[in-house]
């Protein structure tokens, strides 16, 4: 075999695979470092983002992903059958949100911050592939923990749970403040 274009084997690796690939592997099946990987996908990202193509690489925690660019979706559904619209109500975008800010964490720590049961909410959002268990606490009962997985990393277009935009702690003050009034309201009515 001849000289390796690195660049063509790494856009076949992650066209073939479908589905997230780490660069540990991507290192190992081409037989370079880490950072080469590194340097040959940011290379191959540029490209694929400053022409007119219609596919992109992401990354998720420590991998990359060959996938279609947004602005090609109101095309490709007119071709591929329509997936089924998954909903995030309210109720479940804050359970997410707990869950992606504090994993890892028990259905027992989330249903405590939220105050009302969760059930429905975390079997919803493990069923659309936003949460799955992550490991069980070691404690009587070994409590399930659940965390983000990389469908919410790609949905929400974050690289790694550990950039996930900050928390205004001012926001957060002011929906204390809201829901104490209304607490307030409901109990004089």
């Amino acid at each position: 075999m001849g000289k390796i274009n690195y660049e063509a084997a790494i856009e076949a690796i992650l066209f073939t695979m479908g589905e997230s690939v780490e660069i540990d592997k991507i290192a190992v099946a081409l037989d370079i470092k880490k950072k080469d990987v590194v340097k040959i996908v940011n290379g191959l990202k540029e490209k694929l983002d400053n022409e007119d193509r219609g596919i992109r690489i992401i990354e998720l925690e420590n991998a990359y992903q060959l996938c279609t660019k947004p602005e090609m979706y109101d095309i490709l559904i007119k071709i591929a059958k329509q997936p089924k619209r998954q909903i995030l109500t309210e109720v479940l975008m804050e359970t997410l949100s707990i869950v992606a800010y504090k994993q890892p964490i028990t259905k027992g720590e989330i249903e405590r911050i939220r105050g009302v049961k969760c059930d429905h909410a975390v079997n919803k959002l493990v069923e659309y592939d936003l949460i799955e268990e992550v490991g069980r606490l070691d404690v009587p009962g070994r409590p399930i923990l659940f965390g983000t997985t990389e469908e919410f990393l790609r949905r929400f277009g974050v690289d790694s749970s550990d950039n996930l935009p900050d928390i205004d702690l001012d926001k957060i003050e002011e929906f204390k403040i809201e829901a104490e009034q209304e607490v307030a309201i409901r109990s004089n009515d």
